[in-house]
Formats: C-alpha cells, sequence, structure tokens
C-alpha cells in the first residue's frame, strides 16, 4: 500500500514539474521583451527609464479586453498581413492605452529590436499603424490578477499615492501593459499601471 501511494506521489509530482515547464516555455518567458532600466525599486512600485520603442497599434474598447477585434488585428499583422507578408515575433507586455467610454483607447504590441533595425513592414489593414513609443521616465506598480476598470483604479490610485510621496509629476495619462497569454491563471499573471513622468 504504502509503495503505491508512494509511485502515486511521484507520479503527480512529475506531472506538476512538467505541466509548470509547460506553461513557462508558453508563457512571457518564452517571448522578447520591451527593455528597460529600473532608477528606483520600492517594491511593487518602481521608476524606470523605457527607450523609445516602436509598436503596432489598433483602436480598442478597454473593457473588451480584446474582444472588440483589436487583438485579432494586430495578431494578424505579426502573422504575415503586411506589406512584405512577414511573420513577426510575438513579444510581451501588450500597452493598452484606455480613453473615456465614449473614446476608442489604443492596444500596441511592440515591434521586436531585429525587426525595427530592419525595418517595420507596413499594415495590410488600415486599421492598425505603426507608431512609435516615446522613451522616458515612467512611474509603474506591478500586480496580478486579471486586468479590469476596478483593478487598474485602484492600482493606479495606490500608485499615484507613491509618485505624491516620493514629489514625482505625472506628464500625461496612464497606461496599461500585461505580459500574459490569455489562458494564464489569474495568480500568475504580471500586469502593470505606467505613468510617464514629467
Amino acid at each position: 500500500m504504502a509503495r503505491k501511494r508512494m509511485i502515486y506521489f511521484s507520479v503527480v509530482i512529475v506531472v506538476g514539474v512538467l505541466g509548470y515547464y509547460g506553461w513557462k516555455l508558453t508563457a512571457r518567458t518564452a517571448y522578447e521583451s520591451a527593455e528597460y532600466k529600473v532608477l528606483k525599486a520600492e517594491s511593487p512600485f518602481e521608476t524606470r527609464e523605457y527607450p523609445d520603442l516602436m509598436l503596432v497599434t489598433t483602436n480598442m474598447q478597454f473593457n473588451s479586453q480584446g474582444d472588440d477585434g483589436s487583438f485579432m488585428r494586430l495578431f494578424r499583422y505579426i502573422d504575415g498581413a503586411n506589406d512584405d507578408q512577414q511573420k513577426v515575433a510575438m513579444t510581451t507586455p501588450v500597452f493598452m492605452e484606455p480613453k473615456g467610454s465614449e473614446e476608442s483607447g489604443q492596444m500596441g504590441f511592440v515591434v521586436p529590436k531585429t525587426v525595427t533595425k530592419q525595418g517595420v513592414p507596413n499594415p495590410a489593414n488600415k486599421k492598425v499603424r505603426v507608431q512609435k513609443r516615446v522613451g522616458g521616465r515612467f512611474a509603474v506598480v506591478r500586480f496580478n490578477g486579471r486586468i479590469n476598470e476596478k483593478t487598474v483604479a485602484k492600482e493606479e490610485e495606490n500608485l499615484r499615492k507613491w509618485m505624491s510621496k516620493k514629489g514625482l509629476i505625472a506628464d500625461g495619462d496612464s497606461e496599461y501593459a500585461g505580459y500574459d497569454p490569455p489562458w494564464t491563471p489569474g495568480p500568475f499573471r504580471r500586469n502593470e499601471v505606467l505613468i510617464r513622468l514629467k
């Protein structure tokens, strides 16, 4: 009986370890991520310096979380829906700039460095644009779970309080970043609120 129990637990552990590493290979660690330099860290808050980044962007309704077709428009671009019919590697994070309920926000994929150096192909879809995300200093808060209006409002409020304590002044609206595929469980997801600084 004890031997059967040991075999059972061994199988469970092996399956668990394989599942974990399988998830790691298909999660954010498998993708190129936008570079930045951490200037100050007080978990969960940071100030960062970002270089200029090239993005492919499209309009989105923030609460739709990509279900309005915005994510698929960008995915089709990296899958070859561009002038060069070039496949472009997926990267992290996906940047989201929400607007008011009556106005479209924006979703953007970061273009890999090698593609940026070679020249970013023009989108085949007129609803997709190539644009520069100007670098600079950002205040950032990191959190887990699913991105939704209530959660990001709370995290943004916490970030702005921290900024106030540190004497940091905002230079624009907030944006959000998601690092994980849709199937990643909430507790393992990496999300951020970013605010550009003066």
